[in-house]
């Protein structure tokens, strides 16, 4: 599977799954994490929440384990893993014994200075999961007492991969949240940038599969003999689903966000709604008699340019699971 198959959307999430870190994290983090400006990890233990990630996405993925998700995935990747981990579970409560384990390699670590919470880094790594192309996994840490969870997953070419904003000690460089961002849209503000393009068509995204043709799709089909289709998105943001940012060496920056996104199919009197795949079934709640409405959330990941040079959003990839599922 190359980098493109994986920018498909997922059905359900569980191509990852969560892990207990135990590592042990910088005590200035944990002590002067709240004002002073400093690395969001140690390069060192960067290395090591990667190393327990990876082995743990492996057991939680054989044995479908969602508790094992919950205490390390969060956001976006969470609720999608979570959910996928969840179905399979009630499918095969003994797990998967022909399970492929996942192999993450030659990591490349992108991590900021910053102040205050949630702090970030990004992992740059290989996946035996895709041919070509990268992860990028988005770790965050909510505050001195929490663990550090993987909330963000984006498949990129190698061309697709910016360069990035570095300073002394090769750390990365966050970009902050309202005007502070120089962006066209800052970080904790594109969720309802693209929820408001979504319904209205108007904003600052460059036409492509996740936005101008994703709104003719849902024109065309909207209302097709027998079915009605409605479609209802609401904005992902902080405290659940935080956006990240991490400057570009073009003024612009390369944001992470999640969204979410409802849709209802109501099928006509006499038709009852043909909900026949397994693992969707596995999630529902309610009788389909007439209607069934599909929650999926959304992890994408953009590329916006700075502010003052004005230009259009790139979506560079949008990996979207099914999380609820409710029949009427």
């Amino acid at each position: 599977m190359n980098a493109r198959q994986a920018r498909r959307t997922r059905l359900l999430g569980a191509s990852t799954a969560t892990v207990v870190l135990s590592v042990a994290l910088s005590g200035c983090v944990t002590v002067h994490g709240e004002t002073a400006v400093i690395p969001a990890v140690s390069k060192p233990d960067a290395r090591k929440i990667l190393k327990e990630f990876n082995a743990t996405s492996n057991k939680a993925n054989s044995s479908h384990d969602p508790g094992l998700n919950s205490t390390i995935e969060t956001g976006a990747l969470g609720a999608i893993d979570g959910a996928g981990l969840k179905s399979r579970k009630k499918l095969a409560p003994k797990g998967n014994p022909g399970y492929k384990p996942l192999r993450l390699s030659d990591p490349r670590f992108l991590i900021p200075k910053q102040a205050g919470w949630p702090k970030f880094f990004v992992a740059d790594v290989r996946s035996n999961r895709t041919a070509e192309g990268r992860w990028l996994l988005v770790f965050q840490r909510d505050d001195a007492n929490s663990d550090w969870r993987a909330s963000y997953l984006a498949v990129l070419q190698d061309s697709e991969i910016p360069e990035f904003v570095t300073g002394k000690g090769g750390y990365a460089k966050a970009v902050l949240g309202g005007p502070r961002s120089k962006l066209v849209v800052a970080p904790d503000e594109m969720s309802d940038a693209y929820i408001g393009y979504l319904g209205e068509g108007t904003g600052d995204f460059a036409p492509g599969e996740h936005t101008s043709k994703r709104r003719a799709q849902r024109e065309g089909s909207a209302n097709r003999p027998g079915k009605r289709t409605e479609f209802a998105d609401v904005p992902a943001k902080a405290p659940q689903y935080a956006a990240f940012g991490l400057r570009t060496a073009d003024g612009g920056g390369l944001v992470f966000f999640a969204s979410q996104h409802h849709t209802k199919e109501t099928y006509a009197k006499g038709y009852k709604p043909p909900v026949k795949e397994p693992l969707v079934k596995a999630l529902m709640t309610g009788t389909p008699r007439q209607s069934v409405t599909y929650v999926r959330v959304s992890e994408q990941v953009v590329k916006v340019p700075a502010k003052k040079d004005g230009g259009e959003i790139e979506f560079l990839n949008r990996i979207d699971g099914l999380t609820a599922v409710k029949g009427e």
